[in-house]
């Protein structure tokens, strides 16, 4: 991963990030429909 400070940061930095961020807001989405199925 390219140095942040040094403004060195290519394309497939940004497509990990991304991806990073998809995955969070994916396992957000499942715990959300996890909790409302089992808190009945």
């Amino acid at each position: 991963m390219g140095e942040i400070k040094s403004g060195a940061i290519d394309l497939c930095d940004i497509a990990m990030l991304n991806d990073y961020l998809d995955l969070v807001e994916d396992n957000n989405a499942r715990i959300a429909r996890w909790r409302q199925a089992n808190e009945r």
